[in-house]
């Protein structure tokens, strides 16, 4: 077991990309690089992860808000159940509690329960960064991509790692807790889609297209997005994967609802998809 506030070595080089620049007037206005979303039980609005805070809407695009003036970037992000969210990330800079300067700008776990108004840290600030965070079978799956290791927790505080493997994806089978998916690299494999089936602690490579990010809808639909915004389907839990759709861009974001899916586009927008990926038409435009 890993003992959350345990001293860790943190690389620098880690945060090359992330929050260390000053946000830009789109990013202050509109959704720029979103990292993740999903739809909140508890108002049926989706709520959108980005670069520069958190943002919510209704399904079909209308009443569209950031939710606080904070510029958090939530890299992590997964809904537990009614206004109730786990992200990761880095902190607002201007964050007098999440952001203690001279640590290292990783949020670590943290957790809201009134829809992303506010958040708190819950453990591992300042050393970790969940690039790849799902909820699922009251069990809390995180890639950390400052150290490269995959871990588990169920109660927020003590987290056990399971493997030494880079991940920025993870999406667990929403009816098998050992099945999981992630967009992982190894030192023997390159960049691509893995599987494992004994809840992280071992992963192997597939054939698959070279993927961005998942989504697992339920026991049979698992889908996959890729850099050219190409959409892919697997009936096989990942093993075979059907061409299914094109969007006009890099997908940074997949996420199912059952009814529809929702897919970020790189400055480009929001799409939704009511016919299984056939065709996508944009519910939200990036201001220009």
């Amino acid at each position: 077991m890993v003992r959350a506030y345990g001293t860790l070595a943190i690389v620098a080089l880690v945060l090359t990309g992330c929050q260390n620049s000053a946000p830009t007037q789109s990013g202050l206005e509109g959704m720029e690089h979103v990292h993740g979303m999903g739809v909140n039980p508890a108002d049926e609005r989706l709520y959108i992860a980005t670069h520069f805070g958190m943002w919510r809407m209704t399904v079909d695009g209308g009443d569209t808000e950031r939710i606080t003036d904070s510029l958090q970037d939530t890299m992590g992000f997964t809904v537990a159940g009614p206004d109730h969210f786990y992200g990761s990330g880095h902190p607002d800079l201007e964050d007098p509690v999440l952001n203690q300067p001279p640590q290292p700008p990783l949020l670590g776990l943290i957790e809201s329960t009134d829809a992303g108004r506010t958040w708190q840290s819950r453990s591992l600030l300042h050393e970790a960064d969940f690039h790849g965070l799902t909820f699922a079978h009251d069990t809390l799956y995180a890639a950390d991509s400052t150290n490269r290791r995959f871990m588990v927790s169920s109660d927020e505080i003590d987290w056990e790692e399971r493997a030494a493997i880079g991940c920025q994806d993870v999406d667990v089978s929403p009816t098998d807790p050992d099945l999981l998916v992630g967009i992982c690299d190894s030192d023997d494999v390159a960049y691509g889609v893995y599987i494992s089936r004994d809840g992280g602690a071992s992963w192997s490579a597939t054939a698959a297209p070279i993927l961005r990010t998942t989504t697992w809808q339920d026991d049979t639909e698992l889908w996959g997005a890729s850099d050219d915004g190409g959409i892919h389907v697997s009936a096989d839990d990942g093993v075979s994967w059907e061409g299914r759709g094109v969007l006009p861009g890099a997908v940074t974001a997949l996420f199912d609802a059952g009814s529809w899916l929702f897919a970020a586009v790189i400055d480009d927008g929001i799409y939704r998809s009511d016919d299984a990926a056939a065709t996508w038409h944009r519910i939200y435009a990036e201001p220009r």
